[in-house]
């Protein structure tokens, strides 16, 4: 349990979505508002499989808010949204089941 309480796991709303055109392997470069203690953060994702700019705009995603940045394919990914992977290895984002409120931890 301590272990787990290192990692910093947040809700935020997604606020703006496009391509990564640099990526070799398709990705949606993300930002995400994680409200305002954490603030706004980017981050690349390999999940359009089923998402795009029109079903991700808007909606609430978790992700891992304090590990560090680390560049992919020219964007530097700030959080790492989290997701479930299917048997076809494409990405099923985790969100709350009501809306909530940005920032809020995860426990």
């Amino acid at each position: 349990y301590d272990t787990f309480n290192k990692v910093d796991i947040r809700v935020g709303t997604v606020i703006s979505v496009k391509k990564n055109e640099k990526a070799r392997k398709p990705s949606l470069v993300i930002e995400v508002d994680f409200g305002k203690e954490i603030g706004i953060k980017k981050s690349s994702a390999q999940i359009t499989d089923y998402y795009n700019k029109e079903n991700l705009q808007g909606k609430q995603v978790i992700g891992v808010c304090n590990f560090p940045e680390k560049n992919i394919a020219g964007v530097v990914s700030q959080f790492l949204v989290l997701g479930s992977i299917d048997k076809e290895g494409k990405v099923i984002l985790l969100h709350p089941s009501q809306k909530s409120e940005d920032g809020l931890p995860i426990a």
